[in-house]
């Protein structure tokens, strides 16, 4: 996997970000999404994934969670599933909480079903940048977030 930080210290290099979604990009792709697939969702309350399940729940989308440990249970008010495979009907964001080195699989997951889901973007939560993984989703066609903060940015684009 490519290092995309800066001497290992968890900063990316602005300069190999690529472009970014524009602010009426993402304007466009949370106002017409309806369901979000949250993978690391976590059922203690003090975590982010929770925290933006819950919030993401209560602004109306369908949440679904993808852990297996959590599998079969609602957490933050959203059936949790074992894979992203098996959550039901259509996706329009995955929106990822899981450690860097997790991302690829991540990937190879979300691009296997990415056609029948029709899934629109892979959201990578702060902190997740992976050149790689960007470029292998954009190739497939998918809009792609990295380092950003899926409720923050749903907060400032659409709750004014």
């Amino acid at each position: 996997m490519q290092d995309t930080t800066k001497h290992g210290t968890g900063e990316r290099d602005e300069a190999s970000y690529g472009d970014a979604p524009s602010d009426e990009t993402l304007r466009r792709l949370l106002g017409s999404a309806s369901t979000i697939a949250v993978i690391g969702l976590s059922d203690r309350p003090a975590r982010a994934s929770h925290g933006v399940a819950r919030y993401l729940v209560a602004a109306g989308y369908t949440v679904y969670g993808v852990n297996p440990r959590l599998a079969g249970r609602t957490v933050a008010g959203a059936m949790v599933y074992s894979r992203l495979a098996d959550v039901p009907g259509e996706i329009d964001i995955v929106d990822v909480f899981r450690r860097l080195d997790a991302i690829p699989q991540v990937v190879d997951d979300t691009l296997e079903v990415a056609a029948r889901k029709r899934v629109r973007c892979l959201w990578l939560q702060l902190g997740l940048f992976d050149e790689d993984a960007a470029r292998r989703a954009t190739q497939a066609g998918l809009t792609v977030v990295m380092d950003r903060c899926l409720k923050i940015e749903h907060s400032r684009l659409l709750r004014r």
